[in-house]
């Protein structure tokens, strides 16, 4: 959700499931107030509130500090989200999540765990490997702070590069829970049009497979087909080798982060309807 969200939090609230962790974005054209509020209502519905932090979005060291104050003053510092964020140029110090990972203070202001990206099919701008190099080394600092970390990956449409990722993650030693990025219940339209900014794979074959229909491009789609096979993905053997007792334990700790482009509501109600029907 973002700072403008609260009303539509509050609105669903009563259909998102109990323990939900809500991500709460850093935005360039919000302020302090409204990521304080929003965290804030979060954490007042009984959820667990995660707030973003943009890197070079920060100013200053005391820019930092006065944001995971406030947020430990509402109860909403335990989790956070490190991100480089969207500009080109950093605003002050730091040029990316790591630089404020290393900068050590986050445990002062009762940071006990951060998420850290992943991207499965790259980014529009970040060599891949950077991107595995920059993994390895947000994993290290957080684990050498005793911090816990949680990789959220980008939204994907393909399961197959998203398996293949966390494969070669987990080949690195890298061990922390992965998230993998879920889009929402969302019209056609919208979903493709941030797959296109975010340089996600939605060729026409993916999107036949997700069940996309490109002669009706103002209906809505669900991710029921991604999750039902990334599930039977994550518990199959690798290819040519037998099957193992623990084989849906094989990539570790997997679940899912949904990004609600259609809304939290309708978010809330397609797990819910999602859950209902596979139980």
């Amino acid at each position: 959700m973002t700072g403008k969200d609260v009303p539509a939090l509050l609105e669903a609230k009563d259909r998102i499931l109990e323990g939900t962790r809500i991500n709460v974005t850093f935005l360039g054209n919000e302020d302090l107030e409204m990521r304080v509020a929003a965290a804030k209502a979060v954490r007042d519905s009984g959820f667990i509130p995660v707030p973003h932090i943009s890197a070079r979005r920060l100013a200053s060291q005391a820019q930092l500090e006065e944001f995971l104050g406030r947020l430990q003053e509402v109860g909403a510092s335990e989790h956070v989200f490190a991100v480089g964020g969207d500009p080109a140029t950093p605003e002050g110090p730091y040029e990316d999540s790591l630089s404020v990972i290393e900068s050590g203070i986050l445990p002062r202001y009762g940071v006990k765990e951060v998420g850290i990206g992943g991207y499965p099919e790259g980014h529009p701008d970040i060599p891949k490997p950077v991107l595995a190099s920059a993994l390895e080394d947000k994993a290290a600092a957080l684990k050498q702070q005793g911090l816990g970390a949680v990789i959220i990956t980008q939204f994907a449409f393909d399961i197959d590069p998203v398996v293949a990722w966390i494969d070669a993650v987990r080949s690195r030693g890298i061990d922390a829970p992965v998230r993998v990025g879920t889009p929402g219940p969302a019209g056609i339209k919208r979903l493709l049009g941030f797959a296109r900014r975010f340089g996600v794979g939605a060729n026409a074959m993916i999107v036949k497979k997700y069940g996309f229909s490109l002669t009706n491009l103002m209906g809505d789609a669900g991710p029921d087909r991604f999750v039902d096979d990334l599930a039977a993905a994550l518990a199959a053997p690798p290819q040519g080798e037998p099957a193992q007792e623990n084989e849906a334990e094989r990539l570790g700790g997997v679940g899912l982060h949904f990004y609600t482009f259609g809304g939290l509501g309708a978010t809330a109600d397609w797990v819910r309807s999602f859950t209902a029907e596979r139980s």
